[in-house]
């Protein structure tokens, strides 16, 4: 038995409130699917009663921060070495923080690359559509464009020139 079904039966041995998994999908906006496949891949493991999955306040709390984590740009290995961390009784907090401190630079200093190339792109783009609304208005081609870099599907006369 996993370490964390362990403490799922545990858990659900206290008197707190239980959800069924239909409960907690429609809770968090999910897909009961969705659910079952992070029981799959033992990031969750609710306990059987009645036939059916039953999960804690401890589940719910899991699966939140499985979404958020998931919705940051976290991978399902990174979640899961995340929630082991955190040990049986909360041992493992300041682990957690650290991997966390540790692994949110790293995605920090990612995305601020991948927002410097974006603009670098932005700019490339900004100056070829430029270089186009000159060569049409040269050619006297009309051209409609919202003004905001999105060019717009006008009729263009038949022309072999290209933009240079």
């Amino acid at each position: 038995m996993t370490a964390v079904r362990q403490r799922a039966k545990a858990d659900s041995s206290n008197s707190e409130k239980l959800y069924g998994i239909a409960e907690l999908a429609a809770e968090l906006g999910i897909t009961a699917r969705a659910i079952r496949f992070y029981e799959a891949k033992e990031l969750l493991a609710p306990v059987r009663a009645n036939g059916g999955r039953v999960y804690t306040r401890r589940d719910r709390a899991r699966l939140k921060l499985i979404l958020r984590a998931k919705s940051i740009g976290f991978s399902l290995a990174e979640v899961q070495q995340f929630l082991e961390l955190y040990g049986s009784r909360g041992e493992g907090r300041p682990l957690q923080v650290s991997f966390l401190a540790d692994r949110s630079a790293a995605m920090i200093a990612e995305l601020e690359q991948k927002q410097a190339d974006i603009v670098k792109t932005l700019e490339e783009l900004r100056d070829i559509h430029a270089q186009c609304l000159r060569f049409l208005a040269e050619d006297g081609t009309p051209c409609k464009t919202a003004g905001d870099g999105e060019a717009a599907d006008a009729p263009h006369k038949k022309s072999r020139r290209t933009a240079g």
